[in-house]
């Protein structure tokens, strides 16, 4: 890959069994996991897509980001987009196609996505950190300014499945806003918590386009698309119907939604 590409896709599918969650028994999944790792070639379902109720999410998809850009992800509910992005964070699997991204990733992708709930704030903080493969050390020298952030400096000791929703956010936003991920996957979160918050975030994420981050977008809000991306993906059906750059992208978005 281009080492100044920091996300590569070529021809991403994701297909899912409306219905069902594997291919059978547990010993038929565990042989077709075996399988794909191996890169043997599954058998095709009987009867075609139709007969088991397949629904392909994402039917073909290809682009790139290069490092330091700001890409966003717009499109209908059920387009494809954030099947895109939890590929791409390595939360799913494609179906065919590889997704490569190059340096440390995290990712934001809803309310405490990644958090244990049986931990303090504080264990998720240092839990987070390690998952994205920083030392301790690292992590203490960002923690008093994630905390401060977040807000919730009183309840940092205390497990998060106590929290409410506004301050898991607060927090998980922090967590993947300071920590030192140079890829950086956010879904929809700058969308939940009061307006003051949502107006901090997006100062944060202004900040962190300075720092030259390369992060993926994904929202319904256009003025947020409009302020931090530079380019812009259109999903629409699984497809990427239209790229380039945001304002254009959005401008003809908006005109095929009216």
């Amino acid at each position: 890959m281009n080492p100044s590409i920091a996300i590569k896709t070529e021809n991403i599918t994701k297909t899912y069994r409306l219905g069902s969650i594997n291919r059978g028994s547990f010993q038929e999944e565990v042989v077709s996991s075996l399988k794909k790792l191996f890169g043997v070639p599954l058998p095709p379902v009987p009867g075609g897509e139709s007969a088991r109720g397949m629904f392909k999410a994402l039917g073909g998809v290809s682009f790139e980001v290069e490092q330091g850009e700001v890409a966003g992800f717009v499109g209908g509910n059920g387009a494809g987009k954030s099947t895109m992005l939890k590929i791409l964070a390595r939360i799913t699997e494609p179906t065919s196609g590889v997704a490569r991204v190059r340096g440390r990733s995290g990712s934001m992708l809803e309310v405490g996505a990644g958090f244990h709930p049986e931990f303090t704030g504080r264990q998720n903080i240092y839990m987070n950190g390690t998952i994205l493969g920083m030392k301790n050390r690292e992590i203490t020298a960002k923690f008093d300014e994630i905390v401060a952030f977040s807000g919730v400096a009183k309840f940092i000791d205390t497990p998060v499945k106590r929290y409410s929703s506004g301050m898991y956010v607060r927090l998980a936003f922090s967590v993947a806003a300071h920590l030192d991920a140079e890829v950086l996957f956010v879904d929809e979160v700058l969308a939940v918590g009061d307006i003051e918050f949502q107006a901090k975030c997006l100062r944060k994420m202004d900040d962190v386009v300075r720092d030259g981050r390369t992060i993926v977008f994904v929202s319904h809000n256009m003025e947020s698309v409009r302020r931090i991306c530079h380019k812009c993906y259109w999903f629409d059906k699984g497809l990427i119907r239209m790229a380039g750059p945001a304002e254009e992208v959005i401008r003809e978005y908006e005109k095929g939604v009216q």
